[in-house]
């Protein structure tokens, strides 16, 4: 079957590419020009827009965005905004100290989706999660294509900003399959604590009231914030509050081999059990849950590593086959700096992990990770979103907790995401020169 190309002709799309601000809610066919949401046309942010944004891959191409070299046909939809940035210069031979650092420029990459889920009687779905964090300083997203036999292909965007795209397969559909390709570009963060804002800066009323809330995982009251008060006790500064949290975190918690995935981030629990331990969506929520316990704005950022590190740490990077690298890291908002990335759920995998293996807290590559993971993030990492609690959309589904590993079902029961092989997708990384 060609790409694109459906086998019910009921069933058939004819839409080439939609973009969405909203879930998409009903499960029902498409057959004419209208989503099926509203007779008035496809949701927006700003209301309803009574048209479609269709793009084909030669306009696609022109803009720049994404080189003719893909050569994928029948593509659907990008988001061609932001232009590709310079790339870094090339390293250097031999291993640089560990120190992320803006100046070494920054970096292009490809991650490529592929999934081919075993269908059901019933509909098949999926989701795959696109680039959402489009920040400046140190990541831009390049644009998003697309091809499969699916019956519709969407990008979803959920209230949360969290992005994916949409697939869907009519009941009795023969061997289901997707691509996703999405470029962007990355450039390693560091703070630079000598250098305060001559202003404190600020969040504004939603943003503070977002990125101090609680959720289904993250709860701010009892022994949570209990926990938090106990461990910054006198500290007076967001600055010494945030560093105190670090501190307690990776010298009192530990990376668990044994965690599928990343974890599930359940930080009631892990502190009522008192067994810490976990991996990165575990103790970086922890670090998360804390800090917006005693006020201060923090953000988990879900994402994926899509590169070795340059800095030698065999712990701290993947490239190629990236179908297992899902990597959870987190910020914290501080008056005089903004932003700052932290990280120390890494610092307990250098111990874990980095050969030749559990090392000791005082070891040169512990200390190093220590130092730099609270203010600095080497970027060799893709971050898709910020976003918790999130509904899938059409689907009937539980909420998921958060959105980092492809997603899918059929027949209205959720296939294992932290499976990749019995989910049958897999993803994997280009750097491009």
């Amino acid at each position: 079957m060609r790409a694109g190309q459906n086998a019910d002709p009921s069933y058939r799309q004819s839409v080439s590419a939609v973009l969405l601000a909203g879930p998409v809610r009903s499960a029902a066919a498409l057959t004419g020009r209208r989503h099926p949401l509203s007779p008035g046309g496809i949701p927006h942010r700003g209301g309803f827009v009574d048209r479609e944004i269709l793009v084909n891959r030669r306009n696609f191409i022109r803009s720049g965005a994404i080189a003719a070299s893909l050569a994928l046909p029948a593509l659907a939809r990008a988001n061609t905004s932001t232009p590709a940035p310079a790339a870094a210069p090339a390293a250097t031979s031999g291993t640089p100290e560990f120190a992320p650092t803006p100046d070494t420029g920054w970096r292009r990459f490809e991650l490529t989706a592929r999934v081919e889920p075993l269908a059901g009687d019933g509909a098949t779905r999926v989701w795959v999660p696109l680039p959402a964090m489009n920040e400046a300083d140190w990541q831009r997203p390049m644009g998003n294509l697309w091809q499969g036999n699916a019956d519709f292909m969407t990008l979803v965007r959920d209230p949360s900003g969290a992005e994916m795209l949409y697939a869907e397969w009519a009941p009795g559909s023969a061997a289901p399959a997707l691509e996703v390709v999405s470029r962007f570009a990355t450039r390693d963060r560091a703070t630079d604590f000598s250098k305060p804002s001559a202003e404190p800066q600020r969040l504004s009323r939603d943003q503070h009231a977002l990125y101090t809330r609680a959720t289904a995982l993250l709860p701010t009251d009892g022994i949570v914030r209990d926990t938090a008060r106990d461990i910054v006790g006198d500290a007076r500064t967001d600055e010494d509050k945030a560093r105190a949290i670090y501190a307690w975190i990776v010298d009192n918690t530990f990376r668990d081999p044994k965690v599928r995935g990343c974890g599930n981030g359940d930080i009631r629990t892990m502190i009522e059990t008192g067994n810490l331990s976990g991996k990165c969506a575990d103790l970086n929520a922890l670090y998360v849950g804390l800090a917006r316990a005693v006020g201060l704005p923090a953000r988990d950022v879900y994402g994926i590593r899509v590169a070795d590190s340059r800095f030698g740490y065999k712990s701290l990077g993947k490239s190629g086959n990236v179908s297992k690298a899902q990597h959870c890291r987190a910020e914290v908002f501080l008056e005089r700096f903004g932003w700052v990335p932290v990280d120390p759920a890494d610092v307990r995998k250098v111990v874990l992990e980095e050969p030749p293996g559990n090392l000791s807290m005082i070891d040169p590559k512990v200390i190093a990770a220590r130092k730099q993971l609270f203010g600095a993030w080497e970027m060799n990492w893709l971050a898709y979103n910020d976003a918790h609690d999130l509904k899938l959309a059409n689907s009937s589904g539980r909420e998921i907790p958060f959105l980092m590993y492809p997603q899918g079902e059929t027949n209205g029961e959720r296939f294992d995401s932290l499976d990749p092989d019995a989910f049958r997708y897999t993803l994997s990384s280009t750097e491009i020169a």
